[in-house]
Formats: structure tokens, C-alpha cells, sequence
């Protein structure tokens, strides 16, 4: 595939503090790329300096191999879906979709055709003399859609456009999102926090952290071998334990031996155990690998949410199969639920499902911080 965009060690920092720290990202064409990662990891920073909103304080944007640093916005052959979708609430709907190409001076004939094409796209046929202002935010996000595609750009970037939407709206938009990067051909660049939302809709998913891109891969590929326990903890629930490679597919965690599917490291090398609450078994005490005490029980409809405590460590279970509190079990992990990994300056800071609170304090620090 072609590169549409290549950033070339970007950094960028506000008011004395770095937001990006040397970035590097090849972008495709006809890709769905998404930027994922919790608030302030500098993933609306890396949209808006390829839409040309912010200038790199290093580093080169290159744009289908020109580098376009110092190029606006409005020269650029990339259009943008905020969040709020920045409509004209005194424009009807026709109107706000053709505003592009009116203020390009296409011939009313064109127009006409291009925005009934776009509308056709967007689901949106029949509403052309709506006023934008008596539409659902779903109705809405679609006509933004159609506005930012009319001009027939490259790239398009779209900055969390569905975090207003309720939940089951959102996932109808995620289908009809992926349905419209597909039938046009245009790279989409996608910004979330939502971890489900980047692996239903992407191609490849670009994980962020503290301004430094910690993953790029497929969504199989980032959920099923993350490279570190930052990774590991964001893309879905993960037990991460401290483990010792004792030499290729053994390694040792939890006072017990297992084998594994992993090589590559030296003996007896110290390592993050990725464990998924889906991959581990119950079974009667005295068969386990594992033992350990149920201390808490929630079921979520499909499955249980069990926290088993095995010598202080509280390991999360996600199961069928219905145990109760107080309950000693067994645990059986197959050698090909167990990923290692290399320690990293994220290890022993996730994987203990003791408490939550870690979580809550970083969405009470989220609520408190400036947009990234």
C-alpha cells in the first residue's frame, strides 16, 4: 500500500510540557487508522498537526512525499469531524453539506449531484430542507460527514465524533463509519478513548501513552500480543504478574511452573505475565495449578466476573460458569493463554484487580485536565 502521511520524529509541547516526544507513523491509503489512548497521551494533538491546527515544535509531517509543516489548514488535502460537529444552525441541511463546494464556486448543476450523492452515502436522502438545528445528534454527525466528504479529500480525521452519542446510536454509526472509509477509498484517521470502538472499527490501531506511541498493529494482534503491560491493561482486562523465563516456553509465576508458547529471552529473565480473565479455567481445588479463595461475584448477563485471591494477588475470571463467594477453586491456564513480555517502565504499576481506584483517579484527573 501507498503512504498518504508520515510523521518523521514530531514532537510537540504546550507551556513547557512535552505532549509528543519524538513520534513516528506511517498512515496508508484507504486505511482506517485509529489513535487510541487515555486522556492527554497527545492523540487529538497528533490529528490536529496533521490537519495543520497545530505546528510541530520538531520534527517533519510529510504529505504524499511533501513535507507540509508550514502549510494551513485550508491548503491541505484533509478535512476534519469534530466532536462538536460545528454546523450552521442557520443553513438547512442541503446547505450545510454544499457550503464547501459553494465556497469553491462549483456550478449549481454539480452541486446539486454531488449532494445527493453525499446525503445518499450518509443515509440522510429526503432530509435536504431540514434545518440542521430539529436533527438527533446522530442525524447531525451524519450531515458533518457529508460536509467533510463532498470536497473529495485524502484524508479524513475525525476526533472522537461519536463520544455524544448514546450507546446503541454509537455502535449503528461505528457499522456506518466503517461502511462509508470503505465505499469512498478515503483514509479515515480516527481519535478514541474507547477501546471497543477502536478494535470493532480499525484496520490498525495506534495505542498511546504520556506522548509516545507504545503499539501499532491489527486489533488481533494488539489484544492478543501486546508489547507491554500498558498495553496489555488498556486493550480489554488483563492479569499481569511478575514472572521469571526460566528458559524457552517455561516460565514461572504464582509459585508455579508453566509452559508456554513464548521464546527469545535469556534464562532466567525477569518478565510481565499477560493472563486474559477469559483464557483462565475453574476447576475443583485439588486440580488446579493455581488455588485460591473467590472473594467477589458479578454477573454481566453473558458471563460472571469472579476476583480470586491466590496469595494476595487478586486475579479477575470471566466465566460461565457460576461459583460463589468464599469458595476455594482451582485455576488452569493452556500454554497458549500465557503472553510474555518484556519489563517496561509501566510494569507492576496494572494487573491486580485488588480495587479499582486506580481507574477512578485517573478519570478524576481526566475531568480535570486542559484538551490534549
Amino acid at each position: 500500500m501507498k503512504k498518504i502521511i508520515e510523521l518523521r520524529n514530531v514532537s510537540k509541547s504546550f507551556d513547557g510540557e512535552t505532549v509528543l516526544d519524538k513520534i513516528n507513523l506511517d498512515i496508508y491509503d484507504n486505511e482506517f487508522l485509529t489513535l487510541l489512548g487515555p486522556s492527554g497521551c497527545g492523540k487529538t494533538t497528533t490529528l490536529r498537526l496533521i490537519g495543520g491546527f497545530e505546528s510541530a515544535d520538531e520534527g517533519d509531517i510529510i504529505f504524499m512525499g511533501e513535507r507540509i509543516n508550514d502549510v494551513p489548514p485550508h491548503k491541505r488535502n484533509v478535512n476534519t469531524v469534530f466532536q462538536r460537529y460545528a454546523l450552521f444552525p442557520h443553513l438547512n441541511v442541503y446547505e450545510n453539506v454544499a457550503f464547501p463546494l459553494r465556497e469553491k464556486r462549483v456550478d449549481s448543476d454539480e452541486i446539486d449531484r454531488r449532494v445527493s450523492e453525499m446525503l445518499s452515502m450518509v443515509a440522510l436522502t429526503g432530509f435536504e430542507r431540514r434545518s440542521v438545528t430539529s436533527l438527533s445528534g446522530g442525524q447531525q454527525q451524519r450531515v458533518a460527514i457529508a460536509r467533510a466528504l463532498i470536497s473529495s479529500p485524502k484524508v479524513l480525521l475525525l476526533d472522537e465524533p461519536l463520544a455524544a452519542l448514546d450507546l446503541k446510536l454509537r455502535k449503528d454509526m461505528q457499522q456506518e463509519l466503517k461502511k462509508i472509509q470503505k465505499a469512498t477509498g478515503i483514509t479515515f484517521v480516527f481519535v478514541t478513548h474507547d477501546q471497543e470502538e477502536a478494535l470493532s472499527m480499525s484496520d490498525t490501531v495506534v495505542v498511546m501513552s504520556e506522548g509516545r506511541i507504545q503499539q501499532i498493529g491489527t486489533a488481533i494482534d494488539i489484544y492478543n500480543e501486546p508489547q507491554n503491560a500498558f498495553v496489555a491493561d488498556f486493550i480489554g482486562e488483563s492479569n499481569i504478574l511478575d514472572g521469571i523465563m526460566l528458559e524457552d516456553r517455561r516460565v514461572a509465576f504464582s509459585g508455579h511452573v508453566f509452559d508456554c508458547v513464548d521464546a527469545g529471552f535469556e534464562k532466567r529473565e525477569p518478565v510481565d505475565v499477560v493472563v486474559r480473565p477469559e483464557d483462565v479455567d475453574i476447576v475443583p481445588e485439588d486440580r488446579g495449578m493455581l488455588r485460591g479463595v473467590v472473594t467477589s461475584v458479578t454477573f454481566l448477563g453473558v458471563h460472571y466476573e469472579i476476583i480470586v485471591d491466590i496469595n494476595g494477588f487478586k486475579w479477575m475470571i470471566q466465566t460461565t460458569d457460576f461459583v460463589d463467594v468464599d469458595e476455594r477453586i482451582g485455576l488452569y491456564i493452556e500454554p497458549d493463554a500465557i503472553h510474555i513480555m518484556k519489563k517496561s517502565q509501566y510494569s507492576g504499576m496494572y494487573g491486580d484487580y485488588s480495587s479499582f481506584s486506580n481507574e477512578l483517579d485517573e478519570l478524576s484527573d481526566a475531568e480535570s485536565e486542559p484538551e490534549e
